[in-house]
């Protein structure tokens, strides 16, 4: 695997899949096949597993390495095949070595959560793993605490495919980008399908999904009217998943990763409950809105079967 590749996936969308559970609150593998093949079939240019819409800080690191040795095999051939990383250096690493040997092709290095973390110390986080990753790596920045020089370090970095920024503060992303024009640094946007036309007009390319789990086709319609400069069809077609999108922001965000699970438990996928610290589920109103967003949206939903 090349890092021309990663970058050039990471021009389209990063496809992050959910964690699906039996019943027992187990990994249901059948499932998780299921749902990363149906993304992998769609056409998603690089898949991750392990992401925050992957409830990757409620997993045990053995649930992890699980998780994503399925997963990269269900991913086939043609997406970038990408694994997470993150929580302590050490086991960051240790993740990083398991998913490698289990066919990934490059790492996402999740942004270091530790309330006490120095912003100087962050970005040491992101450049040793970077360092000892004998595949190309994408940090994801998830705070505008680390100044313009040290993101450019990051970027800048020979191992480092792209920066997913997943910040709303566009004006330190477009500092970024002036900073590393005539480099190789790609910087693209963390925040989904509703930013990605604001980033794209500040230069960055290519997007991150959790809609894919549920409409990957809308994403790519999005993607590739921004690729081609067609903002007004871009807009056109983020419009209707703007309920969504405002739904997935309930309870300060907590509900992110739990209106796309119960979207997929609509269409007949018994995805299993969020795990806690976030919303394990949303109350009755809630999901009935969350059904009739997905009728609007020309998808199944079967409000009796998820409400049981």
């Amino acid at each position: 695997m090349t890092i021309e590749r990663v970058r050039a996936s990471l021009h389209g969308i990063s496809g992050i899949h959910i964690t699906p559970y039996t019943q027992d609150g187990d990994l249901n593998e059948l499932l998780l096949r299921q749902v990363v093949h149906r993304i992998a079939e769609a056409g998603i240019h690089n898949i991750v597993s392990g992401g925050n819409t992957g409830e990757f800080f409620s997993l045990t690191f053995d649930e992890v390495v699980r998780l994503q040795a399925i997963a990269l095999e269900a991913m086939g051939t043609n997406a970038v095949r990408t694994a997470a990383v993150g929580r302590s250096l050490s086991e960051a690493l240790a993740t990083g070595r398991q998913a490698i040997a289990a066919g990934a092709e490059a790492l996402m290095i999740h942004h270091p959560l530790d309330l006490f973390a120095a912003p100087s110390a962050q970005s040491a986080y992101f450049l040793s793993i970077a360092e000892a990753a004998t595949v190309p790596v994408m940090a994801y920045l998830r705070s505008d605490a680390l100044p313009v020089a040290d993101l450019v370090r990051i970027a800048n970095h020979l191992n480092v495919a792209g920066v997913k920024f997943a910040t709303p503060n566009l004006m330190l992303l477009a500092a970024c980008i002036r900073e590393t024009i005539g480099t190789p640094a790609v910087w693209v946007c963390g925040l989904a399908e509703g930013w990605a036309p604001a980033f794209y007009a500040m230069g960055a390319r290519g997007f991150t999904s959790g809609l894919v789990n549920v409409d990957p086709v809308r994403s790519l319609n999005i993607w590739r009217a921004l690729d081609e400069g067609r903002y007004g069809d871009a807009r056109a077609l983020i419009s209707p998943i703007a309920a969504f999108e405002t739904l997935r922001t309930r309870h300060n965000n907590g509900a992110n990763v739990t209106v796309v699970k119960e979207a997929l438990m609509l269409e007949g996928l018994d995805v299993g409950p969020v795990r806690l610290p976030r919303l394990p589920r949303l109350d009755d109103a809630d999901r009935s809105k969350l059904a009739s967003i997905l009728l609007e949206l020309g998808r199944p939903a079967n409000l009796p079967m998820a409400a049981e």
